[in-house]
């Protein structure tokens, strides 16, 4: 069975004689502290962990879990902490003596990099909300944070994903169907037959559309006509596609494919889920580029293997478009995230006050006496008179015009204090993206997307309570 920690004698190591070597070290054995000290947390984790126990096979039963559930928790913070991949990680933690005894494996053999990945993806990202509510509770309890001053912003997570052009997108979905139609030409030749694959051609009509199109994706008329032939070769192979699909369901009802039954449903279930993608693109150009429609960006596609991406307009100087999701961020006086929401789709700012002011007086039992934000969260006048019900100062600016009460209401060094604490969240924003590496979601899916937004804040927040930690 997979155990919660690892009970071995930790062993000594050669301290540095470098300052700050010893504050790198120092920062980790307080956060490992923190963790000792708030054992809901390991216990969240191992829930979800030990779902992954090997069972009885056919060789006998399976083997004891090399790694203990906390050790998994401490690689991921690692991993954040250090802003290396999943490779590098390993490799770093298996050469360095300090970071082994971190992780609680000491002088045992360091899990691969795909051991690791299984494992991290496996805590679902209602574990993470929960671990994240786990360390902000027992902080309360603590009196480590406090809840008179908060402050309220969003911001952007990106997807892994490359610029979305319609070209780009039905070449990505012509050579993934090929690909799986290969491989099920290697399990049963019989079912695709003599049909020959285009994948060259596929991909010098996207580089002939690439060249002669304009810029901002702008659609030439010399790119007409190598769409058109490119968008008809798309079609035709996800029919094909289709058909193959069709004919593997009868086969699997046949019980033709008995000894690789599971390789041909994940078959299946790849065709499947790749073209009804590869259908809405090729739906898309066929609208955008032939018929001149402007496609309403709710009702496109712009990654067939982050189909869940969003494309956001900030109004940010260089990038008038981003692709990803919006992430709101409430934060208190110590810096510490109390709070946070994911979108898949993105929200009216205003219209999250309410819910983060009702989160917090669930947390601290009171509103705050201080709540910041900009000038997006400003819905109208009335409504910051009800929060003054509530609040003592509400510094949220008016975008626009003012009249002579909200330019007087703003003036005062209240609102002018609170506004210069409001900035500060910017700064832990710079620090979630560029440091703890939030500025882009590698990870594929929705649900990993979001697990690695708050498994990024959740180490923040052990950063934050290191610094003051008893």
């Amino acid at each position: 069975m997979r155990e919660k920690r690892n009970s071995q004698t930790e062993f000594d190591f050669q301290p540095s004689t470098l300052t700050l070597t010893n504050e790198y070290y120092a920062r980790y054995e307080t956060i490992s502290r923190i963790l000792d000290d708030t054992p809901r947390i390991i216990e969240l984790v191992h829930a979800d962990l030990k779902k992954l126990l090997k069972r009885k096979t056919k060789r006998g039963p399976g083997r004891k879990c090399e790694f203990s559930s906390e050790t998994v928790l401490r690689i991921i913070i690692c991993q954040r902490i250090e802003g290396t991949s999943l490779r590098d990680t390993v490799v770093r933690i298996d050469d360095s003596s300090f970071l082994r005894r971190f992780v609680r494996i000491y002088n045992a053999p360091m899990m691969g990099h795909t051991t690791f990945c299984g494992l991290r993806n496996a805590i679902r990202p209602k574990t993470w909300r929960e671990i994240n509510a786990a360390l902000t509770q027992a902080a309360v309890e603590q009196e480590l944070i406090t809840g008179e001053r908060a402050r309220l912003d969003t911001t952007l997570s990106e997807t892994n994903i490359h610029w979305p052009t319609d070209s780009s997108l039905l070449w990505d979905t012509y050579r993934v169907i090929a690909r799986l139609v290969k491989n099920v030409r290697d399990l049963d030749p019989e079912v695709v037959g003599e049909k020959r694959l285009q994948v060259k051609r596929a991909k010098r009509l996207h580089t002939k559309i690439a060249r002669r199109s304009g810029k901002k994706g702008s659609v030439s008329k010399k790119a007409k006509e190598p769409y058109k032939e490119l968008i008809g070769l798309v079609g035709g192979i996800l029919d094909l596609a289709g058909d193959i699909a069709t004919q593997l369901e009868a086969g699997l009802k046949k019980k033709v494919y008995e000894y690789v039954a599971g390789s041909v449903e994940n078959l299946i279930a790849l065709i499947g889920h790749f073209r009804t993608l590869g259908l809405k693109v090729v739906d898309q150009a066929r609208r955008r580029v032939l018929e001149g429609e402007q496609v309403p960006n709710d009702e496109k596609i712009f990654s067939i293997f982050e189909a869940h991406t969003e494309l956001i307009k900030r109004g940010k100087a260089g990038r008038p478009v981003e692709f990803g999701h919006m992430v709101s961020i409430y934060q208190v006086e110590e810096k510490f995230i109390t709070d946070y929401v994911v979108f898949e789709k993105k929200p009216v700012d205003y219209e999250l006050v309410d819910s983060a002011l009702e989160r917090h007086r669930k947390l601290f039992g009171k509103s705050p006496a201080e709540f910041s934000a900009d000038k997006g969260f400003y819905e109208s006048m009335e409504k910051i008179r009800e929060l003054e019900t509530e609040i003592e100062v509400v510094s949220i600016g008016k975008k626009g015009s003012r009249t002579q009460e909200e330019t007087e209401r703003e003036a005062t060094p209240e609102f002018r204090q609170a506004q210069r604490f409001r900035a500060g969240v910017e700064g832990t924003i710079s620090y979630l993206k560029r440091l703890l590496g939030m500025w882009r979601c590698v990870c594929k899916g929705w649900d990993h997307f979001v697990s690695t937004v708050a498994s990024t804040i959740f180490t923040h927040n052990l950063l934050v309570l290191a610094r003051g930690y008893g």
